[in-house]
């Protein structure tokens, strides 16, 4: 087995960056304790899900993900709402996995990947190529090599003496550059990063680093190019460990008051946890609004969901009422509580 050797060299940003996170990670453990409380990881899970399978163009909301991870039938692609289930179950066993098993990595993709494409759980057999629309900007190495090119690369990972947060953004990327699976290297890759890090601290299991992957989708997929490019991958870990110290920013200083940041995370928390009806009532108040301007306060963009899991169970358990109730269908048409006249 040929010895790996990633091609990168650490700079002044690097380990300024490092240095960052490192405090930032210290910041969030000693004194925003409720950033791991149950309720927070779960939602942080969730919205972890849901941007890395955004990322790889699945369509679903992230009420309509929440709901198919409570257990709620949703109206959606039969095969959006497969892939958001494997992904929860792949998530589910994040911390039993070795992130050194080759083994552990292929149950991983057997979990993720299901029924979504034929050999998962195993490494690709044939060629692949990542394209950017009709342009081939990466050809993977050939597949009779990747067996071997990821027990290097666990090899290597295990003997490096680089700090976690430097050698974890490397492995992302020959990861990527590998490119070990016929499909599903993107989220698979991105899961394997969390557990690495989640290795060194455990916060990061609970880290949503991929919505801010997914709102700088971009810009991650030209820190890949250009990485490839200058064979060279200290420029994708510049942007990962940006996309780290953000990420940890935005958690623990929102404002000035450490108090309120905790606060207002842990209502968040509760209200994402609340079910559907509780949602609308709490957003309605004292109220009274079209269907649209509900949506827009619960944060909803697909109608079809909103009727079905939020205002039609309101409506038959006599929640809430209609303004003009012998026309249910009129662009007029608003919703009060029950209790609320006009």
């Amino acid at each position: 087995m040929q010895q790996y050797d990633p091609p990168f060299t650490i700079n002044n940003k690097i380990t300024n960056l490092v240095a960052d996170v490192t405090e930032l990670v210290v910041t969030l453990l000693f004194i925003h304790k409720d950033f791991l409380d149950q309720h927070l990881r779960k939602v942080s899970q969730i919205r972890t899900i849901h941007s890395s399978l955004a990322i790889e163009h699945n369509s679903l909301s992230l009420e309509q993900v929440t709901a198919i991870i409570d257990g709620k039938r949703i109206l959606g692609h039969p095969v959006e709402i497969l892939e958001v289930k494997n992904a929860h179950t792949a998530y589910k066993q994040l911390l039993s996995f070795d992130p050194l098993s080759v083994e552990d990595l292929l149950k991983a993709h057997k979990l993720m990947m299901k029924d979504l494409v034929t050999g998962y759980g195993h490494f690709r057999t044939s060629g692949v190529g990542v394209f950017a629309g009709t342009e081939l900007i990466h050809m993977a190495p050939p597949a009779q090599r990747v067996q071997d090119l990821i027990k290097s690369l666990f090899d290597w990972y295990k003997h490096s003496e680089l700090h976690p947060l430097i050698k974890s953004a490397i492995f992302h990327y020959e990861f990527e550059y590998i490119h070990p699976f016929a499909d599903g290297n993107g989220r698979i890759g991105r899961l394997w990063h969390s557990l690495l890090l989640g290795k060194w601290k455990d916060i990061f299991y609970w880290t949503p680093v991929e919505e801010l992957i997914q709102k700088k989708q971009a810009e991650y997929y030209k820190a890949l190019s250009d990485a490839t490019a200058k064979t060279d991958c200290s420029c994708f870990v510049e942007y990962i460990l940006e996309i780290i110290k953000e990420t940890l920013v935005s958690i623990s200083c929102k404002n000035s008051s450490t108090d309120q940041v905790t606060d207002q995370v842990t209502d968040q928390v509760e209200f994402d946890l609340l079910p559907p009806v509780k949602k609308l009532l709490y957003v309605l108040g004292k109220d009274t609004l079209s269907s649209n301007q509900i949506m827009e306060r619960l944060k909803l963009t697909h109608k079809p969901t909103f009727r079905h899991n939020y205002l039609n169970p309101a409506l038959e358990q006599h929640l809430i009422e209609m303004t003009i109730p012998n026309k249910p269908k009129s662009r007029l048409q608003k919703y009060r509580k029950t209790n609320i006249k006009a």
